[in-house]
């Protein structure tokens, strides 16, 4: 397998091929001296995800006397904001979960993150390759990514074969025709997590996706306003779609990824068919089948296209999760890094949490067969799109995540929702 295609971002961010000429695979600037302790904030609650942490952490003790490593649990939804107040009381951990993006781009901007530029070791830059590119700002690097994780909608085969469905929709109508089956069959189509914003949101920016052009995206990243007309188009596509009733009952109030009532819990235990979600899913819903392990029938499809729109057909949305170092952590940070960046910890971590690895030696270690699937469309990808709030950056994006559900409550317009971003983009 080979991950050729590199995530989408900013111009402000590179774009292409990463050349760190600096790199010298030294650690970062020495050692500290003395025993050392690394606080590390991730968001894995539960199961296999808490399991590879407590490993990793131990195995880096072993391998560095005079380490200790402290792993602290955040729930995702709550990550961004503990985050942001911790950095902003100086107060943060010395390794914290990062997404690249405007997000990343405002912490550089801060100056709150360590420069890696000329510290991750030559066999993490070789292994990385291209998703560097996602953590990269200005000429110069600021996490590793862990993994890459391509967007579509994840499904049950059971329950489409309950309802008759033969084949997965290539195109918005046909979607349309098959949420029709699944509800005559009495079976809810989509599960939408829309109390935590962002999976709601997410269908936004698909449409988004599919409306507007590279181009018209990557000039939106830097001027984080939404002056196109295909904006407005994505908000009516989704309007018009939500009309079509294709999401689970009470999806305004359920939350994304906590419980079996939640819209994964929904896909884990077959109370609805899809859910669009990034290559995370897997992990996720088997942590909430009822055995806790993963589904058997679980399968996936890449976005459909639309009609008359200006983005390449097979584009994607997508994202990666990495780790950065705060700005005044100790040199063993990137030595840490470096170590979660090796093939046999790589390995680990996409077997754990059920996920493409972003090091392209690890890869081999995929085998469940929607997620060959979803790196089947990734490597045939014209390009790949930032999730939007990750790209536009915290304020912008909270501002739009916000303004997609209000849309969808009934409270708001597809206007509505670029009015808020061009309002956010111009209070900064």
């Amino acid at each position: 397998m080979n991950m050729r295609h590199i995530l989408t971002g900013s111009a402000a961010l590179v774009i292409g091929a990463l050349a760190l000429s600096g790199c010298s695979g030294d650690s970062g600037g020495g050692d500290s001296g003395g025993d050392v302790t690394l606080t590390v904030w991730q968001n894995s609650t539960t199961g296999d995800g808490v399991a590879y942490w407590e490993d990793a952490a131990a195995a880096f003790e072993e391998a560095n006397p005079g380490v200790t490593v402290e792993i602290q649990s955040i729930q995702n939804e709550d990550m961004d904001g503990k985050l942001q107040t911790a950095l902003n009381s100086g107060d943060a951990p010395d390794v914290f979960m990062a997404r690249g993006g405007g997000k990343l781009a405002d912490v550089v901007k801060a100056g709150q993150v360590m420069d890696l530029t000329d510290k991750i070791s030559s066999d993490a830059e070789s292994a990385m390759s291209s998703s560097l590119s996602a953590f990269t700002y200005d000429g110069k690097l600021y996490g590793m990514p862990l993994s890459v994780l391509p967007e579509g909608l994840f499904y049950s085969q059971d329950l489409f074969d309950e309802a008759g469905v033969t084949d997965t929709p290539g195109t918005i109508d046909e979607l349309v025709d098959v949420n029709d089956e699944l509800k005559s069959a009495g079976i809810d189509p989509i599960a939408v997590g829309a109390k935590d914003a962002w999976p709601a949101a997410h269908w936004y920016y698909n449409f988004a996706l599919r409306e507007c052009s590279q181009d018209v995206m990557n000039e939106a990243a830097d001027s984080r306003s939404f002056d196109d007309e295909c904006w407005l188009r994505a908000g009516e596509d989704l309007q018009d779609f939500a009309d079509t009733e294709p999401f689970n009952q009470g999806y305004l109030t359920t939350a994304a990824q906590q419980g079996a009532g939640s819209s994964a819990g929904l896909l884990a235990n077959h109370q609805a068919a899809m859910e669009l979600m990034g290559a995370w899913e897997p992990g996720v819903v088997a942590s909430l089948t009822p055995d806790e392990q993963p589904l058997a029938d679980l399968s996936w499809f890449a976005f459909p296209e639309i009609s008359g729109g200006d983005g390449t057909p097979g584009a994607m949305m997508g994202g990666a999760d990495g780790y950065s170092c705060y700005v005044d952590a100790p040199a063993e940070c990137v030595d840490f890094l470096n170590f979660l960046a090796s093939k046999d910890q790589q390995e680990a971590y996409a077997t754990a949490f059920q996920t493409l690895p972003a090091s392209q030696d690890a890869q081999g270690v995929v085998s469940d067969p929607a997620l060959l699937s979803v790196l089947d469309a990734y490597n045939d990808a014209p390009y790949v799109v930032l999730w939007l709030d990750t790209l536009y950056g915290q304020n912008v994006g909270n501002a739009l995540n916000v303004a997609v559900v209000d849309m969808l409550a009934g409270s708001g317009t597809p206007q509505s929702i670029v009015d808020a971003v061009n309002d956010a983009a111009m209070r900064g």
